[in-house]
């Protein structure tokens, strides 16, 4: 299957070594730094997940976020000119092989649409697409985000334009994808995954032994996606 059937028929997009590792590696180095913690010293992870971030876009941060690999295969999705390039790496969790505190593992697509006061919502006529970067080696062990198969088809038939808090959509999401088959987000450093704003997907628990890094950040679409858009974003609908 071709890449670009694979994402209009699962949701989802690999892009394999969008960067070379060591690009990865040096972007997660510094986010060591950034959360004051060492490879070395496992004795003080003590919390299941620590936030770090990018939002400069320097170094191999802006190495990631200016790949070529990454543009092309965004053009593919979206169509030539149908996205907004980001100017950093964004949001960074890095889950830890420690007992989670509390469960923040529950099938969901993320905020994707404007409100009115400002704050965001999810809608059926989404303003973004999900990129997430891999930045240490995941396996299935590793704490991977599950997606689940081909559930931005469930997805698009549930909800409309009407923006929706997460109370209301959070549920109608899961239950909607409920029977659909989960493949894990395992990768090496430097891969990527395109995630269509519909797919259901939720965070996991670490299993194995080495922290795992990965950046989640919205891809800006240039107008929403509606189901007359032409790219391969609107197969959702088909």
């Amino acid at each position: 299957m071709l890449a670009l059937d694979a994402f209009t028929e699962n949701g989802f997009l690999k892009i394999d070594e969008a960067v070379r590792r060591e690009t990865a590696d040096a972007a997660r180095q510094l986010l060591w730094t950034q959360i004051g913690l060492s490879p070395e010293r496992p004795d003080t992870w003590t919390e299941p997940v620590v936030w770090a971030a990018d939002l400069t876009g320097h170094g191999p941060f802006g190495e990631l976020v200016r790949s070529p690999r990454l543009a092309a295969a965004l053009d593919a999705v979206c169509g030539v000119g149908g996205w907004q390039r980001r100017g950093s790496l964004g949001n960074v969790p890095i889950r830890f092989p420690t007992p989670p505190k509390v469960d923040d593992r529950g099938w969901h697509v993320d905020l994707n649409t404007p409100a009115s006061d400002g704050a965001w919502a999810v809608s059926g006529r989404p303003h973004t697409l999900l990129l997430l970067t891999i930045i240490s080696d995941v396996g299935p062990d590793d704490a991977p985000t599950r997606i689940r198969v081909g559930s931005h088809r469930d997805v698009a038939a549930v909800l409309d334009d009407q923006p929706m808090d997460v109370a209301e959509w959070g549920p109608l999401v899961d239950s909607a994808s409920a029977g659909r088959a989960v493949e894990l987000a395992t990768g090496h450093p430097g891969d990527m995954y395109v995630v269509h704003p519909f797919t259901v997907h939720a965070a996991d628990e670490h299993r194995g032994s080495t922290p795992r890094f990965m950046a989640q950040a919205p891809v800006m679409l240039a107008a929403p996606l509606t189901p007359d858009t032409r790219s391969p974003l609107a197969s959702a609908w088909q």
